[in-house]
C-alpha cells in the first residue's frame, strides 16, 4: 500500500519545505494550493494523511479538515495541521475539527517526520 501524503498549503516555499523533508522516505506527495483543490484532491486520490496549512484561500485548514473528517469517502484520511497559528486557542480548535496532529511553522523536519511515522 503506497504511503500517500498530500501537502496542502498556500505558500510554494512551505509546500517545498515539506517535500524536500519527506523526499527519500518512500512517499508519494501530492500538492494543493488552496483549501478547496485540498478537499478535491484528498477524495480523488484518497491519501493516507493530509498535512495541511490553515490559512489558506478558498476554504481555511479547519473546514477542510471538518469536511474530510465528515465525509464517508475520506472520514479515515489522518490530517496534521502545519500551520504559523501558535495560539494554544488555534491548536485546540484544530484538534476539535478532527484533526489528528498539530504543528507549528517553521517545523522540524524530525518533528514532521516523527509525526508522520505516528500517524501511518
Amino acid at each position: 500500500m503506497t504511503k500517500t501524503i498530500l501537502v496542502a498549503d498556500d505558500s510554494e516555499t512551505d509546500r517545498r519545505l515539506m517535500k524536500d523533508a519527506l523526499a527519500g522516505h518512500g512517499y508519494e506527495i501530492l500538492t494543493a494550493s488552496d483549501g478547496e483543490e485540498a478537499v478535491r484532491i484528498a477524495t480523488e486520490h484518497k491519501p493516507r494523511l493530509v498535512l495541511l496549512d490553515i490559512v489558506m484561500p478558498k476554504k481555511n485548514g479547519f473546514q477542510v479538515c471538518r469536511q474530510l473528517k465528515t465525509s464517508v469517502e475520506t472520514e479515515g484520511t489522518r490530517v496534521v495541521l502545519v500551520t504559523s497559528k501558535t495560539q494554544e486557542s488555534d491548536r485546540f480548535w484544530g484538534l476539535k475539527q478532527g484533526a489528528d496532529g498539530y504543528l507549528t511553522k517553521p517545523f522540524d523536519d524530525d518533528e514532521l517526520l516523527a509525526t508522520i511515522a505516528e500517524l501511518l
